[in-house]
């Protein structure tokens, strides 16, 4: 698959790359996207839920009242769950909400996220993230020109500083490096732009696995 190269700093074509079929140019997979999804967003989910069962809830450990003769139902704690202030049977726990997901199906989620992207035409390939200041105002005009407001842009081992200074308050766009990219935020985001380092770290990443 051969894809034009830009240059971030004036939107010209300085070459072609040929990107890896079996990673850039596999078929939809919703179900696979859908499984590394949902494994991401329960590995984020903070899982600090948490309500006081009886032994937690601060109060006297007396009987409330005698046992018979009083005409109410007996009672052995005003820390029950039943009693105003008392503890919560059954309540939520701190617990972690993450599962297991086998490596190869995280592997082919990214792989399906990259190639869905390059089938509907939203990818981009730059030379590098090489600009000449770190100045916002000229990065939103560079990526207005190229037609990407929803991006999310990936570089290489390291992000350039400067891009990643000057992109760190625009609304709508990401920046990662390699190792960062994920099957959630490519998808969150309209477009992906990927620098020719990052396709070579991903495409050794990826292929023949």
């Amino acid at each position: 698959m051969q894809v034009n190269v830009i240059n971030i700093n004036n939107s010209d074509v300085v070459g072609t790359l040929a990107l890896t079929e079996e990673v850039f140019g596999l078929p939809l997979r919703t179900d696979i996207l859908h499984r590394v999804v949902a494994w991401q967003r329960a590995k984020r989910q903070a899982g600090t839920h948490k309500t006081k069962i009886i032994s937690e809830v601060s109060g006297t450990t007396k009987k409330p009242f005698k046992q018979k003769g009083t005409g109410n139902a007996r009672q052995g704690s005003l820390r029950s769950a039943q009693m105003r202030g008392g503890g919560t049977i059954f309540g939520p726990v701190v617990r972690s909400h993450a599962f297991d997901l086998p490596k190869k199906v995280r592997k082919l989620g990214l792989k399906t996220a990259l190639s869905a992207k390059a089938a509907e035409g939203k990818l981009t390939i730059l030379q590098d993230l090489n600009i000449t200041a770190a100045k916002t105002a000229q990065l939103v005009t560079r990526l207005a020109d190229m037609g990407l407001s929803s991006v999310l842009v990936i570089d290489g081992q390291q992000v350039n500083d400067k891009f990643a200074q000057a992109a760190a308050n625009i609304v709508g766009v990401d920046v990662l490096p390699q190792q960062g990219a994920n099957v959630y935020d490519i998808l969150k985001h309209e477009n992906l732009v990927l620098t020719k380092e990052a396709v070579k770290h991903l495409e050794e990443r990826l292929k023949n696995e």
